[in-house]
């Protein structure tokens, strides 16, 4: 019992580890993810790239460069938030 105790307590730490890079990225790299994409990729970000969590922008990277690789829910928020961004600062531009 404490070891799943333990396991879930875990889970949940990087868990909020990943929700708050996630939320960090749209500060610091200037690419904000979707409360959306932040819930269809946390699964995908320990999947995948889990060895880069705290690190924000190696996680981001790290998640596009295998994006091959994300589910297909991940996939499509991803991509639809960053085309949102990318039109957003052409907009701007």
């Amino acid at each position: 019992m404490t070891a799943t105790f333990t396991s879930t307590i875990r889970n949940a730490g990087l868990a909020l580890a990943f929700a708050a890079s996630i939320s960090a990225v749209s500060s610091t790299a200037g690419f904000a993810f979707s409360a959306e994409a932040q819930q269809m990729c946390t699964g995908d970000a320990f999947r995948l790239c889990s060895s880069e969590i705290p690190n924000i922008p190696a996680i981001t990277s790290c998640m596009i460069s295998k994006r091959a690789s994300l589910s297909s829910g991940c996939r499509t928020v991803m991509d639809r938030d960053m085309a949102a961004q990318r039109s957003g600062k052409l907009a701007a531009q």
